[in-house]
């Protein structure tokens, strides 16, 4: 019998998993706002109801069972800051677009069990809350809701395109091949805190009457917060303690350098922060004719930058170089951001050779990428033994510490590049999604962007992400992701024909 009962938990759950990616779809693609409504709120029951279900018996949820009224006192605690911060997201729907640059980066570490997992929590109940401020008006509405659009001057419509159906494809597929990865509940956690509220944000996003002053807005949110990551980063470096991450703090202890990572876990995601801001800085001060404007930002990029200096992250640095020089392209044209990536590639030849060591560029293979090359040699040997199906959902890890005989303190949950997880995780037909969806969101956000240091400014930073994947890993996993493509295409000409060109 508890066989028989711990089968249909489980199939209930793989099921649910499934369910929770369409919904996610519908929230993407359906034309009728009541409908997107309705699959908001179901995909904001399920997905703790599915949480639960996955953890209840685990010794990570002990600590809730044995304090049920604790446990009710923080849910009803955390429905009640969510009808308040629903009703200010209603009243002025802006104010979802500055929380959320304002959670953007914040991982919470919960411990329980003897486990630790960082959690986007603040970003979640934005998410929570914006999905609840649109979907209860929608739903209860006695009029036509298209009606109700057209005529709220603080909401644009939006129409959906080959964008979209794309994102919707990549979450629907990624949830059915979890139903047979050897890594069912990692595939899980990643449908249920990624995928699915990642996918409502940029539903909520989109939706949002964007302007210039919207948009600066939050870039001042984030260069804010950016600056404070930056001093926490001195006061690490200055004391050479870490706040955060067990493991970049005995990483340090072995080696000669000494990497911080602020608030972060992971220096690569601290760098990878930094450089979003550093470039959207950096269009500002391409694009602006004001002295004050340009100094200030000089000032910015001259503290960000040592702030990146100081995390030591190859994969960030890449991403920087390769971010200005579309932004170059965009402000100059291709021929002069050739010859400035062309000098910053001199330089950078001339510091290999003159102190490889330096720069962390002596030795193998393995030590010059931090033991990525074993990683992506690995993934690669998985994509080839199940080049159509894959492996399933997350299940890089399992499969590579199976063949690799690694402990799981050194086995990677990714390869380290994105392209290569996806392929020993979900086969042809998940590699050629993620290609497609590549392609057409970096044509969909550079073209026309020259016309605005907004878009340019997400377009740049965007390519920046992509090629930090293509070096690191979190790319759909990464919440920055969807708020660059939900931007980048809200402030699109054709998404709001009515919006004056920005100078």
């Amino acid at each position: 019998m508890s066989a028989a009962v711990t089968t249909l938990g489980g199939a209930a759950q793989t099921a649910g998993v499934v369910v929770a990616a369409l919904l996610a779809a519908a929230a993407l693609l359906v034309a009728s706002p009541r409908a997107r409504a309705a699959a908001m709120l179901a995909a904001l029951v399920l997905t703790p109801v599915l949480l639960v279900a996955n953890i209840w018996s685990t010794p990570q949820f002990e600590p809730l069972r044995e304090r049920a009224g604790l446990a009710l006192a923080a849910s009803l605690g955390g429905l009640v800051l969510l009808g308040g911060g629903a009703w200010l997201i209603h009243r002025r729907p802006q104010l979802l677009a500055l929380a959320a640059a304002a959670a953007l980066p914040f991982r919470v570490p919960i411990e329980s069990g003897g486990d630790t997992a960082n959690l986007l929590v603040p970003l979640y109940l934005v998410i929570a809350a914006g999905a609840l401020a649109y979907a209860l008006p929608r739903l209860r509405a006695p009029r036509g809701l298209e009606e109700m659009e057209r005529g709220d001057e603080r909401e644009v419509r939006h129409e959906r395109g080959p964008l979209e159906w794309l994102l919707a494809a990549v979450i629907v597929l990624y949830a059915v091949q979890a139903t047979y990865s050897s890594d069912f509940d990692g595939a899980l956690a990643q449908t249920i805190f990624f995928y699915v509220p990642f996918a409502l944000l940029f539903a909520l996003l989109v939706r949002i009457r964007w302007t210039a002053q919207l948009a600066g807005r939050c870039l001042i949110v984030l260069l804010v917060l950016a600056a404070a990551f930056v001093g926490i980063g001195f006061v690490e470096y200055g004391k050479r303690e870490l706040l955060l991450n067990p493991r970049v703090i005995s990483a340090n202890q072995f080696e000669s350098y000494f990497r911080v990572n602020s608030l972060f876990f992971d220096p690569n995601i601290y760098g990878r922060f930094l450089v979003t801001v550093m470039l959207s800085v950096v269009a500002v001060l391409l694009w602006s004719r004001r002295p004050a404007l340009v100094a200030g930002c000089a000032i910015a990029l001259v503290l960000l930058w040592a702030g990146l200096v100081l995390t030591l992250s190859q994969s960030s640095f890449t991403a920087l170089l390769v971010g200005l020089t579309v932004l170059g392209a965009l402000r100059w044209g291709m021929g002069r951001a050739a010859a400035l990536l062309g000098a910053f590639a001199v330089t950078a030849l001339l510091a290999v050779l003159v102190a490889p060591g330096a720069v962390g560029l002596e030795g193998s293979a393995d030590n010059i990428t931090s033991g990525r090359w074993s990683l992506v040699r690995g993934g690669v040997e998985l994509a080839a033994e199940k080049p159509l199906t894959g492996w399933g959902s997350a299940a890089f890890e399992t499969e590579y510490r199976a063949r690799q005989d690694s402990s799981s303190e050194r086995a990677s949950a990714a390869s380290h590049t994105i392209p290569i997880t996806v392929a020993a995780e979900q086969g042809l037909g998940g590699l050629a999604l993620y290609l497609a969806l590549v392609v057409v969101a970096i044509v969909t956000l550079l073209r026309g962007a020259r016309r605005s240091i907004a878009r340019a400014a997400v377009a740049a930073a965007f390519v920046a992400l992509v090629v930090h994947t293509l070096l690191y890993a979190a790319f759909l996993e990464d919440p920055l992701t969807w708020a660059l493509l939900a931007l980048g295409v809200a402030l699109a000409p054709a998404a709001d024909p009515s919006a004056s060109a920005e100078p």
